[in-house]
């Protein structure tokens, strides 16, 4: 009898011990919060953007060089000076011109003696070859002469109006009215044109209206088309931002260790006079747009979760959308219903999948995806709305890290208690 009570209180003892053990599992169960990073699907706008940096520039940048070699003796303007067309802006030294057109004048006036000359002894051999007293060479050789004068005379008065115009080159007038950005010589400077013209002083002609020179990537150049809107940012005014248009798209690439780019010209209008050549512009093009869509963070579209014992991957988590059958979190091999191929050739579209918490149990939704700001992607799927809780990432706990797989860093022994 006292043998049948021990194994009665034993079997009491059991069934208490069994029931406190349910009792915990399910007052203990781990909340998603605690298993996930989650995020939410929002409803708004997006806009996917291609980006460069690029170079600030006048759209008219004029190189004021100079035809005749000679030393600066005297300058005009500044950098920043405000000129206006045929404004004085250097002279060079004109000492040598001036002895130059001294020796043509000189020229000019011997020559023009020689043809007074010429023309009185072809008049005079006029006269006696009329008169039978010379030959009909002598008077050819005097009708020669005075023509030859001639020439010689043309001459010295063609070197004369280029020793003049040499000397009206070493003035240097501005071509264009425009604001000077830059001046390279100074006075007492010795410029040489003898093979090249050297740039002296160089004017933007317009800096109320300017233009950005920038590269962007053959991947992204057919995204790219005249008249889109432009979004740049410059490092001296980091908290503003600025607009332009897409103004040119130019055929000839460039090819960088085997990168190719295309030279993207925007155009930039500067009317309060803020921005300056040669500033870095930080540019975004803004090549698509969606309105009032369903937005997921690019990270929820590339989890994929982790098959474990705590996972039970038989039973935690519904399909919703088709296309891997009843478990799941089975990622492959799958042979539920409606298995097929799930690419985006055969879905008519680009296919994702995101995971979100539908009481308290992940579910696979299929999506299509749209464009993508970097940030967020614009998607589409059955079953989604806005406000609806999607997985991130999967937290690291200590339950989830120890259940069911126990200690990596030696073999497994019996439990003790």
């Amino acid at each position: 009898m006292k043998r049948i009570k021990n194994i009665l209180v034993v079997l009491l003892l059991i069934a208490i011990a069994a029931t406190a053990y349910w009792y915990y599992k399910q007052t203990h169960q781990p909340k998603p919060e605690d298993l996930y990073r989650l995020d939410e699907v929002t409803q708004g706008h997006v806009e996917q953007t291609v980006s460069a940096n690029g170079t600030l520039n006048p759209v008219s940048l004029i190189s004021v060089g100079t035809q005749v070699s000679g030393i600066v003796r005297k300058m005009y303007v500044d950098f920043n000076d405000v000129v206006k067309k045929d404004q004085v802006l250097l002279e060079l030294d004109s000492t040598l011109f001036n002895a130059q057109i001294a020796q043509s004048k000189g020229s000019v006036r011997n020559n023009e003696a020689a043809v007074e000359l010429a023309i009185a002894n072809e008049k005079r051999m006029r006269q006696l070859y009329a008169q039978e007293y010379v030959s009909k060479q002598e008077l050819d050789t005097a009708v020669q002469v005075l023509k030859s004068a001639r020439a010689q005379l043309e001459t010295a008065r063609g070197l004369l109006a280029r020793d003049v115009t040499n000397l009206n080159f070493s003035i240097i007038r501005s071509p264009v009215s425009g604001v000077v950005v830059n001046r390279v010589v100074d006075v007492g400077q010795t410029v040489a044109a003898s093979f090249q013209t050297p740039t002296l002083i160089q004017i933007a002609q317009d800096l109320a209206n300017m233009q950005i020179d920038t590269s962007f990537a053959e991947a992204d150049i057919g995204k790219i088309k005249e008249g889109q809107k432009v979004n740049f940012n410059v490092d001296a005014f980091p908290d503003r931002s600025f607009e332009g248009v897409v103004k040119q798209l130019r055929l000839n690439s460039t090819n960088t260790s085997n990168v190719v780019t295309y030279n993207v010209v925007v155009s930039v209008d500067n009317q309060d006079l803020t921005l300056l050549p040669g500033m870095t512009a930080y540019v975004n093009i803004i090549v698509d747009k969606a309105r009032h869509a369903l937005l997921v963070p690019n990270a929820a579209l590339r989890y994929k979760p982790k098959l474990s014992a705590s996972a039970t991957p038989d039973r935690s988590a519904p399909e919703v959308g088709g296309g891997e059958g009843k478990r799941g979190w089975r990622k492959h091999g799958a042979k539920g219903e409606g298995q097929g191929p799930s690419t985006s050739a055969a879905m008519g579209g680009a296919m994702g999948k995101i995971y979100v918490l539908r009481a308290g149990q992940p579910v696979m939704i299929r999506v299509h995806t749209g464009i993508t700001d970097g940030r967020s992607t614009a998607v589409s799927g059955e079953g989604l709305a806005a406000g609806d809780k999607v997985i991130v990432s999967e937290l690291q706990s200590d339950n989830s890290a120890n259940k069911g797989q126990g200690n990596n860093n030696g073999p497994r022994g019996p439990r003790m208690f």
